[in-house]
C-alpha cells in the first residue's frame, strides 16, 4: 500500500482488560478485527500496545508486588504473552506483526533513531502491523519515556504518521471530570493546547495504567507540533476504530499544526530531552520566528541549565514561555561570557575562534506553529 496513510493506535492497559485486571481477549479480537477494517480502508496500522504487566501478572499465577525490579520481571515475562496474543488475533485475517520494544535512548540518539525509522518503514512497505512498546524488561528510569502515550507519539514521528489515535477509558476530554461531575461536556475540538487546556486534564485516570489524560495531552501536543492529527476516544466504544475514520465516533480531535518537513527537525521535535534553556529579548524571538533567523547572542539576556555544545535546549522569551528549541553551538558555559554581545564580539571574549550564531536555523524547531 504504497500511498496509504498511516495510522498509530494507542491501546491503554484499561482498554485491553476492559477494566479488569488481565487481558481481555474478546477485546483484544475486537480491536484487531477493527484494524484489519481500517487497512482495507487504505491505512497502514501501527499498534502502541500497553498490557505486557497485566500478561506477566496473568501467566505467572500468582501475587507479585509493585516494585520496580517486579514490574520489569513481569514486563519480560508478559511481552512475549503479549505479542503471541496479537499474532494469533491477526494471524485469523492472514495479517503478519512484528514485535519492536523501544526506549527513549533510541529516540534520543540521532543514529538508534534513523534505525528504529527504517524498520518501521520496511515493515509498513511489506505490510506488517508493528506492535510496538516500551522496553520496560531493561529499561530504567533515566531512558525510559515514562508512558506509552508520549511513546505513541515519537512513535508517530518515527512513522512519518497521518494521525494518532489514543484509546482510553474515556471518550475524550471534558469540561469537568465526567465521573465526578454530570455537566461534564466533550470538547471536540483543540486547537492550541493551552494552559487552561492542560488546567482540563486533572490527575491520572485508572490505576491500571501509568497515564492520564495530563499524558495523552503532552502525546497531542508533540504530535500536533510535528504535523500529525491526535484523536482521543474511548477505547470500548462499538466500532471506535473505524467511526473515527468515518468521523461518527465521540472524541476529541487536536488539529495538527504546520510541520518541519525536514527529518532532521522532526527528530528534535520527538527525540533528544532538553538540557537547558535560553531566555532571548524579544527581539530575537521575533527574528527566530518570523524572518527564519538563527539565534544570534546578542539576543540572549539569561542561560539557564549546564549544558555541552550540541545540546538540545530550549528558548524562551521573557515571560518563561517555550517558543522554540535546538541544537546549541556553545556551552552554558560561553554563553555565559557572550550572551548579550555581537557576533563579531565572541572571538575576543571568548579567546579562540567560535561559531557565529549560537543555534543555526537548521539546528532549530519552532513550537509555536499556526494550525491548519
Amino acid at each position: 500500500m504504497p500511498n496509504s496513510k498511516v495510522i498509530v493506535v494507542k491501546l491503554g492497559t484499561s482498554v485491553l482488560t476492559a477494566g479488569g485486571t488481565l487481558l481481555n481477549k474478546p477485546r483484544l479480537v475486537d480491536l484487531a478485527s477493527q484494524c484489519v477494517e481500517l487497512r482495507k480502508a487504505g491505512w497502514q496500522v501501527i499498534l502502541v500496545s500497553s498490557g505486557a504487566v497485566a500478561a506477566g501478572r496473568a501467566a505467572l499465577h500468582k501475587d507479585v508486588g509493585n516494585s520496580i525490579a517486579e514490574k520489569q520481571m513481569l514486563a519480560a515475562i508478559g511481552q512475549g504473552q503479549l505479542i503471541h496474543l496479537w499474532q494469533s488475533l491477526f494471524s485469523i485475517f492472514d495479517v503478519a506483526v512484528a514485535q519492536l520494544l523501544l526506549t527513549r535512548a533510541d529516540v534520543e540518539d540521532r543514529a538508534r533513531y534513523l534505525n528504529a525509522r527504517d524498520t518501521l518503514t520496511q515493515l509498513l512497505s511489506h505490510d506488517v502491523v508493528p506492535i510496538i512498546n516500551e522496553n520496560d524488561a531493561v529499561a530504567t528510569s533515566e531512558i525510559k519515556v515514562g508512558d506509552n502515550d508520549n511513546l505513541s507519539a515519537m512513535v508517530a514521528i518515527l512513522a512519518n504518521a497521518d494521525r494518532l489515535l489514543l484509546l482510553t477509558d474515556q471518550s475524550g476530554l471534558f469540561t469537568a471530570d465526567p465521573r465526578r461531575n454530570p455537566d461534564a461536556r466533550l470538547i471536540e475540538t483543540v486547537g492550541e493546547i493551552d494552559e487552561h487546556i492542560i488546567a482540563l486534564a486533572g490527575g491520572a485516570g485508572s490505576s491500571l495504567g501509568t497515564g492520564g489524560m495530563a499524558t495523552k495531552l503532552q502525546a497531542a501536543q508533540i504530535a500536533q507540533r510535528a504535523g500529525i492529527e491526535t484523536v482521543i476516544a474511548k477505547g470500548s466504544e462499538s466500532n471506535v476504530i473505524v467511526n473515527i475514520h468515518l468521523g461518527l465516533a465521540k472524541s476529541t480531535k487536536f488539529i495538527r499544526f504546520n510541520a518541519p518537513l525536514d527529518g532532521r527537525k522532526k527528530w528534535l521535535l520527538s527525540g533528544p530531552r532538553c538540557s537547558g534553556a535560553l531566555i532571548c529579548d524579544a527581539g530575537a524571538i521575533n527574528a527566530v520566528c518570523s524572518q527564519g533567523a538563527s539565534l544570534l547572542a546578542k539576543g540572549i539576556t539569561d542561560v539557564s541549565g549546564q549544558f555541552q555544545r550540541g545540546d538540545l535546549i530550549e528558548l524562551k522569551n521573557i515571560q518563561g514561555k517555550v517558543i522554540a528549541k535546538g541544537l546549541v553551538a556553545f556551552d552554558s558555559q560561553e554563553l555565559e561570557q557572550i550572551k548579550g554581545l555581537h557576533s563579531a564580539q565572541i572571538n575576543e571574549v571568548l579567546g579562540y575562534q567560535g561559531a557565529n550564531v549560537v543555534i543555526h536555523r537548521d539546528d532549530l524547531v519552532l513550537l509555536e506553529h499556526v494550525a491548519t
